[in-house]
């Protein structure tokens, strides 16, 4: 344990304080006595004389000295030992004509610290700019004109990373920096920040250059256009890069492998502040990577600044609804909206642009015909969390853009889709017509990739906000590009995880489907192949009827209520009425011991919530009403006898086996007694069997709807809660209101499972089957809303509870159109299930091999290094790709065509 040495450390801390035995060694070069000096970022440690420490340091002029002053060392600085720094001239070589920085105060910051320096620049005739000359020891001037200082390439490119990692801001690195040169402030250190500021904006544009080989282009920088220097995404499909020379000719069936995956969506944390403006803060780039070109962006959106979003027809989407109200006082943008690769989570060229109040059509409009002028693919999958409107009129809305934005869909196939955690909140229809599991050849995206990539971005949004609005692109750009090359550099790794994952899937799912096609034939053999033609028609043609689609009608307790009644009518007027009592049929006894039953429920709820303190009004009005039940259920009573004369003996029977005989039981406590209870203790008319089996069915189809409609509106209730109530009144009237819901929740829940239990004890008696298809046992997690989530679920493998995917009450599955219909709806998502994972290895496949693309060297001198050396670790990270998934690409063809 370090914990038993750490009397060590911190002795050897202490003994570095000192000379630590070194106070009669002479000088470790000259052999000099009484050395005074050591550096604190050389190897090892030795004291060297001020002459000699000074010759030591001619190649290393940062570094930082200490002098013994007899008690301690303190700082020293090798600019007070006279050290000269020469530019211009190889190392040794003396200037003939040397020039004085800036009044031989030059400053240079540093890893080390900030420190102030004796600099010469060289004045010969022939010699560089002073730009030039320190550029060329790796230190980046602030200015190019006379400049006074400058910070080493190593801080800015340490900066640079630790910005990407930590997210650190460079007012808080400049501090640390700071204090790293002198934490005491008795030596205050002369504020380099703004220079700082500026320097490592014009560091990120220029890395972004290189990195984009923008320094190679016969034309040079201004030659660059708008998207190129955007990291592409090596996965998806380039053509004239990364796909055969006849993709265009692969037959139709096939020609969803090279499609384009796009998510849209926006992020409200990336505002900005009203702060500078374009003209005083220009930017370094014109559109050249992930934003937009500003210009061209505010001045559409000026034209279109009165044109009003119309309302959704889906849910209450606040994104469409609220897109002209969101709050913008004293912001200068509200956040951002993004096109993202889908499949990849990476950003796309020209698919950045801010937004100024809500998530508004034109500017998403916008931003999406800006990134698609970057490809030329036939097929597209267009994924946007409220696609079912925004999609509706999106070619009209075209038009009003330039020519340059025009895109034609005509020639294209292109889907739309609603990502799928975010479906489940739109409306039954757009639940089937815009999913991702339903629509043929997208394999398992998710369209939920935007999503994952700001978590890695949302930090920095303290920062950002307080920029100008070019430093705020320029920066972000910057980081969408380094997310971008993770990305990249991490493909090999993600897509091995992925073809695992999907390789057993796809035979697990396939295993499945042909299981419940073979157990399908024998009483759907007829229909089969019916369905298989209708699914297959609706993905050819989305206009075709929806196989996925409940048609028959939803069986309500109250429908059943009027079937009933109707069959009493029509058995009067035939003269066939077994009806014992003027008043009361078999059908109205049922029904009303049913009400009976739940009236019982109630009252044991409600004198449970009272608990043993209630006062004298409650326990007023729970007395009443138990009398007034007492009275309904004794006139019940009377007439069950007529219709099940064995029932008296029953309840001697039961009395007689009660442990407390002496007591008579109370009106919430009484059994009713109904055929469900007899079960096969007792011979009970069939008819009546029948009866409460029907309304039971019902009662279970309302006790669910029930339980969703409270779900939905405890899930409402929470998320207003978490937004906008403030103080302890308002968050008290809240949970009340949650507390009601959670009654009504545990009621509905209290009511199912009564149904339940009667069902299975009257489907036995009768006969019945394929009920259990939509009445399932409600366990305790099956209770959920739909965005909750199971302990160990993750949102890749998040499924709903089976009460948000319940199918219409019917009959018989082989006798009742509606449990025909269950079995269709299981059936084709038992299909698309196993196909979504057919295709998804099918395109990891295609990705691995889009992936690693052919390189070649070019012969050049000069700045070709570069370009050989990105052209080696593309190499060598397609070696590495190869290595991870050889193993794994060598088992699909063991397993194809399973059967």
């Amino acid at each position: 344990m370090w914990i038993e040495h750490h009397s060590l450390f911190l002795e050897e801390l202490l003994r570095m304080e000192g000379r630590g035995g070194l106070q009669e060694v002479p000088c470790s070069d000259c052999g000099g006595s009484s050395p005074e000096f050591k550096c604190q970022d050389c190897f090892g440690i030795d004291l060297r004389c001020s002459s000699c420490i000074t010759a030591a340091h001619q190649r290393h002029p940062l570094h930082r000295l200490q002098k013994w002053n007899g008690n301690y060392f303190e700082r020293a600085t090798l600019k007070s030992l006279g050290l000269r720094i020469q530019l211009g001239h190889t190392f040794g070589q003396k200037c003939p004509n040397p020039r004085r920085a800036f009044n031989d105060n030059f400053v240079v910051m540093d890893s080390y610290g900030i420190h102030e320096v004796l600099l010469d620049f060289c004045d010969c005739v022939e010699a560089e700019s002073h730009t030039q000359q320190l550029l060329r020891v790796a230190w980046f001037p602030s200015t190019t004109a006379d400049p006074k200082n400058a910070a080493t390439f190593r801080l800015l490119e340490e900066f640079h990373l630790l910005s990407f990692e930590s997210k650190v801001s460079a007012y808080e690195f400049y501090s640390a920096l700071v204090r790293r040169t002198n934490n005491t402030g008795l030596a205050p250190v002369k504020d380099q920040y703004e220079s700082f500021m500026r320097m490592i904006r014009e560091w990120r544009h220029l890395k972004m250059l290189k990195r984009s080989g923008r320094g190679h282009h016969p034309n040079g920088v201004d030659a660059t256009e708008e998207g190129d220097c955007a990291v592409l995404c090596p996965a998806c499909p380039h053509p004239g890069k990364n796909l055969p020379d006849d993709w265009e000719k692969v037959p139709r069936a096939k020609s969803w492998i090279y499609a384009l995956f796009l998510a849209i969506d926006a992020n409200f944390r990336l505002k900005r502040k009203i702060v500078s403006s374009n003209t005083m803060d220009p930017s370094l780039s014109r559109g050249w990577a992930y934003f937009v070109e500003e210009g061209a962006y505010k001045e559409l959106l000026a034209e279109k600044v009165d044109v009003l979003q119309e309302k959704s027809t889906c849910s209450s989407h606040n994104a469409v609804n609220m897109a002209d109200t969101k709050t913008s006082r004293g912001l200068a943008a509200t956040g951002l909206g993004t096109i993202d690769c889908a499949r990849h989570n990476m950003k796309r060229p020209n698919a950045v642009g801010d937004l100024q109040k809500g998530e508004k059509y034109v500017n998403m409009d916008y931003l999406f015909f800006s990134t698609l002028r970057h490809t030329s693919l036939q097929t597209l999958n267009v994924s946007y969390n409220i696609a079912c409107q925004w999609h509706k009129k999106l070619w009209q809305r075209m038009t009003a853009f330039p020519i340059s934005m025009h895109f034609d869909f005509v020639s294209k196939v292109i889907d739309f889709f609603v990502p799928k955690f975010h479906l489940p909140a739109h409306i039954e229809k757009c639940q089937t017509t815009f999913s991702f599991n339903f629509k043929r050849g997208v394999g398992r995206t998710d369209g939920e990739a935007p999503e994952r990539g700001w978590a890695n971005i949302n930090p920095v949004a303290s920062s950002t906000k307080e920029m100008g609005p070019s430093a705020r692109r320029d920066t972000l750009d910057d980081f969408f590009g380094d997310w971008n090359w993770k990305k990249v550099v991490g493909l090999g790794m993600i897509m091995l995880r992925k073809m695992k994952e999907a390789l057993p899937e796809r035979t697990n799912q396939q295993i499945a489907l042909n299981d419940l096609e073979e157990g399908l034939k024998e009483d759907y053999g007829g229909v089969l192949d019916q369905w298989r033609t209708q699914v297959e028609a609706w993905e050819d043609d989305p206009c075709q009827p929806n196989p996925f689609e409940r048609n028959a009608d939803v069986i309500t307790l109250a429908s059943v209520h009027l079937a009933l009644a109707k069959e009493d009518e029509a058995e009067i007027q035939s003269g066939s009425c077994l009806a014992l009592h003027e008043d009361c049929s078999p059908s109205v006894l049922i029904s009303s011991g049913l009400e009976l039953e739940e009236q019982q429920r109630r009252l044991r709820a409600d004198k449970a919530a009272c608990g043993l303190h209630a006062i004298d009004t409650q326990q007023g009005k729970l007395v009443e009403r138990s009398n007034s039940l007492q009275r309904k259920i004794e006139a019940w009573v009377k007439i069950q006898a007529l219709y099940m004369p064995n029932i008296s003996a029953l309840r001697l029977s039961d009395q007689a086996t009660s442990t407390n005989t002496t007591s008579v039981p109370s009106s919430e406590t009484f059994k009713l007694w109904l055929p469900s209870q007899i079960g096969r203790s007792a011979p009970c008319d069939e008819r009546l069997q029948q009866t409460e089996w029907r309304l039971r069915y019902a009662q279970g189809h309302d006790a669910l709807r029930s339980l969703r409609s409270s779900l939905r509106a405890q899930t409402a209730v929470l998320k207003y809660k978490d937004r906008n109530l403030r103080g302890q009144g308002a968050n008290t009237r809240a949970r009340n209101t949650l507390k009601m819901i959670d009654a009504r929740i545990e009621a509905a829940a209290s009511r199912y499972e009564g149904a339940h239990k009667a069902l299975v004890i009257l489907g036995g008696l009768l006969a019945e089957t394929g009920w259990q298809s939509s009445l399932r046992p409600l366990n305790w997690q099956d209770i959920r809303s739909m965005s909750d989530l199971l302990w160990g679920e993750s949102e890749g493998r998040r499924k709903l509870s089976w009460i948000w995917n319940m199918r219409g009450a019917g009959g018989s599955e082989k006798d009742d159109t509606g449990g025909l219909e269950d079995m269709r709806i299981e059936w084709c998502k038992a299909r698309a299930r196993a196909m979504r994972w057919g295709e998804e290895v099918e395109l990891l496949q295609e990705e691995m091999q889009d992936s690693v693309i052919p390189t070649s060297l070019e012969h050049q001198d000069g700045c070709v290094a570069y370009a050989k050396r990105q052209a080696f670790l593309r190499r060598e990270l397609v070696a590495s790709f190869e290595a991870r998934w050889a193993e794994t690409l060598a088992q699909p063809d063991n397993i194809n065509d399973i059967d």
